[in-house]
């Protein structure tokens, strides 16, 4: 089973990347407020945790899972993050991160083939997680609605990339 080993420095970056990716392109394609920035940002977070507490997990999404534990982990997706998003509005930053998604999604696919369909449908639950996180449209969480026009064309669009359509 694939692990960091089977990817480059800079392959792996991209992969951590597209982690954080998969939840910052909803959230850029119907921005939603403080509030609804913390619930989406937690709800991708809280994907990762999950995997954490899974013993059965994909070893790739359990490698790239425990990199996030580590400071140096998160520091390289961090700063890749920074690299590209800086200044960046966000139909800018949902655009570049769909990007990500379909470039880690395709290196995993040649060097992991065997795992690819496992990260791809991780990736693409991250992305569902952001979006049913916080209603859009509404005001202080009432009216609105669960998924957004926006947020379901943003889905619709990983789901593409990932080839998972």
């Amino acid at each position: 089973m694939a692990d960091k080993s089977t990817f480059t420095p800079e392959e792996w970056k991209l992969i951590l990347e597209s982690v954080m990716m998969a939840g910052i392109a909803v959230t850029a394609a119907e921005p939603s407020g403080l509030w609804g920035m913390l619930k989406e940002s937690f709800a991708s977070s809280s994907t990762l945790v999950k995997v954490k507490a899974d013993t059965n997990a994909n070893p790739l999404i359990k490698a790239i899972v425990d990199d996030f534990s580590t400071s140096e982990g998160r520091t390289t997706a961090r700063d890749g993050l920074k690299a590209k998003l800086s200044g960046a509005k966000p139909i800018d930053m949902k655009t570049k991160g769909i990007e990500t998604i379909r470039e880690a999604s395709a290196i995993v696919e040649a060097k992991a083939p065997h795992d690819a369909a496992a990260f791809k449908s991780w990736l693409y639950q991250i992305s569902e997680s952001v979006a049913e996180a916080a209603k859009e449209g509404g005001f202080l969480g009432i009216g609105g609605v669960p998924v957004s026009e926006a947020e379901k064309a943003t889905l619709a669009e990983i789901s593409t990339a990932l080839k998972i359509a």
